[in-house]
C-alpha cells in the first residue's frame, strides 16, 4: 500500500482587526487611567510651581531682611560714630577742666606763699611799731624827768609820733593787702572746688 502524503497543517486563521482595537469595555478604563495620570501630572506641576513660588518668596524675604539688616548696621555705625565723637568732646572738656584746676591750684599756692611773705612783713611792721611806741613812752618819761629838755623831747616825740604814724599806716596797708590776698585765695579756692566738681561730673559721665 503506497504511503499516503502527510496531512497538510491546518491553516491558522488571521486575527481579526476588530480584536486588536480596545473594546468598548476597555475604553472607559483607559480614559480614567489617562485622566488620573493627567491629574497626577497636573498636581505635580502645581506642586512644583508652588514650591518655586515659595522659594522665590523666601529669596525675596531674605533679600529684604538682608537689606533691613544692612540699614540697621548703617544706623548703628552712625550711632557709634556719634558716640565716639561725643566721648572725644567729653574727654577734651575733662582735660581742659583738669588743666584749669591745676592752674587754679598753682595760683592758690602762689597766693598762699605771698600771704606768708605779707604776714611776715606785717609782723615785722608791728614789731617796729611796738619799738617806736616804747621809744616814745621812754621819751615822754625822759621829758618829764628833764623839764629843761622839754623842747628837745617834744621835738623827738614829734619825730617818734611821725614815725609811729608811718609805721601804723604801713601796718594798715599791709593788713589791707593781706585781706585782699585772703579774699583772692578764697575766690581761687571756690573756683578750684567748682573745677573739681566739674571734673567729678565729667568722670561720672564717662
Amino acid at each position: 500500500m503506497p504511503d499516503s502524503p502527510p496531512p497538510a497543517p491546518a491553516a491558522t486563521p488571521a486575527p481579526n482587526a476588530a480584536e486588536t482595537r480596545p473594546t468598548k469595555s476597555q475604553r472607559p478604563v483607559l480614559a480614567i487611567s489617562l485622566g488620573a495620570l493627567s491629574l497626577v501630572l497636573l498636581i505635580c506641576l502645581a506642586g512644583q510651581w508652588s514650591a518655586m513660588g515659595d522659594r522665590d518668596e523666601t529669596i525675596t524675604q531674605n533679600k529684604n531682611r538682608l537689606a533691613q539688616i544692612q540699614a540697621d548696621v548703617l544706623v548703628m555705625q552712625g550711632h557709634l560714630a556719634n558716640a565716639a565723637s561725643a566721648t572725644e568732646r567729653l574727654q577734651k572738656r575733662m582735660d581742659r577742666a583738669i588743666a584749669e584746676s591745676a592752674q587754679h591750684q598753682t595760683d592758690l599756692d602762689r597766693i598762699k606763699a605771698g600771704d606768708v611773705v605779707l604776714q611776715s612783713a606785717l609782723d615785722k611792721s608791728r614789731v617796729i611799731a611796738t619799738g617806736y611806741q616804747t621809744q616814745m613812752e621812754e621819751a615822754m618819761v625822759v621829758s618829764i624827768k628833764h623839764q629843761g629838755e622839754v623842747e628837745s623831747a617834744e621835738a623827738k616825740d614829734t619825730v617818734m609820733q611821725t614815725q609811729l604814724d608811718a609805721a601804723k599806716a604801713d601796718s594798715a596797708q599791709l593788713g589791707t593787702l593781706l585781706a585782699q590776698s585772703k579774699d583772692s585765695a578764697a575766690d581761687l579756692q571756690a573756683r578750684l572746688d567748682a573745677a573739681e566738681k566739674t571734673i567729678a561730673k565729667l568722670q561720672a559721665r564717662t
